[in-house]
């Protein structure tokens, strides 16, 4: 058992298990009745409040999540049948912006409260969005310093560069390895003795359960939207998954009651989900690198969030839960075929989660996926697969004016345990 304050402040468990609700609670008939009739701020409000109320003061927690929801996330038509929830309208251009903010905001509350000027270590490894999402959330917070765990020539240059650049309280740290090999060096950090003594650490990764629950917000925002056109009854929800943070959020949503009909997890190759799914057996295997860079997970750390949440009933977790895998050459052929008929510009995750609607809806359902990040971000791809010149937005601009500022580091935990020491 542990609080709120402890599993934000510490991220991960001392047993190196996940933290997760003592219960789930459940909103009412009368909010989903009006939801249709509440922004996107009002939403995440009665929603954070169910989570987190019991914990943070009203005032405080409204204004944490006003602060973080400076943007909207709107539902873009595509096909007749299948609609874009575009995640991308946050500072970083990424769906982790609103975790990534929130944990930010509620971890200097905690900060607050505790008051004993000890600056807090958030340790995070990305394999591609996390990183700049929660680098620019935390960017400039008093009593916090982030380093981000990268791996070498395996995120896009623009993702590189919104965390490289900035510095400041942020580091920068790139691994001699893959995403897998700079998680493992995370979670090997929190269950260090020496360095738990030495600094105060925490994570900002989808394992901490201030960054994975807000994004649940986003899934009762579309259900809202989609209701105030007349197309939830039948409401399918895909989610582009890498590491799971993001679909668990929503699996969280559902139990708190959203009437979304089932949900479908899309992987690229990484296909460990998707044959647990088909088989009932979890067999976590090294990542292969994919055109969809951020979903490069062979061992994704909130599929135990999922197994508890079920209680390990397989049955139950495939009747709400389907699933699709993609190889790259599939998400090149998704990307060209939707731009030819409907001139939706899809990034290569967001690409999944589009095939794996037109592929695995029934007739009669209304499918909205999870357009996780702006093309731009990935602009070398997607101008190469779509023979495109996509425009960089204004915001990722400016991060690319500035000086890469990054420390290289191997994968062998013995140097980064030595580097934060200061050895």
């Amino acid at each position: 058992m542990a609080s709120l304050e402890k599993a934000v402040v510490k991220g991960l468990a001392e047993d190196k298990g996940l933290y997760m609700p003592e219960r789930i609670k459940p909103l009412p008939k009368e909010f989903f009745d009006s939801i249709d009739k509440m922004s996107f701020q009002e939403i995440a409000y009665t929603v954070a409040d169910a989570f987190f109320g019991e914990d943070v003061d009203a005032d405080s927690l409204k204004k944490i999540v006003y602060d973080t929801l400076a943007f909207d996330c709107p539902v873009v038509k595509v096909t007749d049948q299948i609609y874009s929830l575009e995640l991308f309208h946050g500072p970083t251009l990424a769906f982790k912006d609103v975790g990534a903010r929130f944990m930010a905001r509620l971890l200097q509350y905690f900060l607050k409260k505790e008051n004993n000027g000890k600056e807090v270590n958030v340790l995070v490894a990305t394999s591609g969005d996390t990183g700049s999402a929660v680098a620019n959330g935390f960017l400039g917070v008093e009593g916090i310093h982030v380093y981000v765990l990268y791996p070498k020539g395996k995120v896009s240059p623009i993702q590189e560069c919104q965390f490289t650049t900035l510095g400041k309280n942020i580091t920068a740290i790139e691994v001699d390895g893959v995403f897998d090999d700079c998680q493992a060096l995370v979670k090997s950090a929190f269950m260090d003795e020496d360095l738990n003594n030495h600094m105060k650490l925490t994570s900002a990764n989808s394992i901490n359960v201030a960054r994975f629950l807000p994004q649940s917000f986003y899934y009762f925002n579309a259900y809202a939207r989609m209701k105030e056109i007349g197309l939830a009854d039948q409401l399918v929800m895909c989610v582009p998954s890498g590491n799971f943070g993001n679909i668990c959020s929503a699996l969280f949503g559902h139990k708190m009651g959203l009437p979304i009909k089932r949900f479908i997890a899309a992987n690229n190759a990484n296909d460990i989900f998707y044959n647990y799914l088909k088989t009932g057996e979890y067999n976590p295997k090294p990542s292969k690198a994919t055109l969809a860079n951020a979903m490069d997970v062979g061992d994704p750390s909130n599929f135990a969030r999922i197994y508890d949440l079920y209680k390990g009933d397989h049955q139950l977790v495939t009747s709400i839960i389907d699933g699709a895998t993609y190889t790259d050459n599939n998400i090149r052929q998704t990307m060209q075929s939707c731009y030819a008929e409907t001139g939706y510009i899809l990034d290569p995750h967001g690409a999944c989660g589009y095939q794996a609607l037109k592929d695995l809806l029934q007739p009669g359902e209304v499918g909205v996926f999870c357009e996780t990040a702006h093309p731009a971000k990935f602009k070398e791809k997607v101008d190469d697969i779509l023979s495109s010149d996509v425009e960089i937005p204004q915001r990722l601009q400016e991060f690319m004016k500035g000086t890469k500022q990054s420390i290289a580091m191997s994968k062998n935990f013995a140097d980064f345990k030595a580097y934060l020491l200061g050895e």
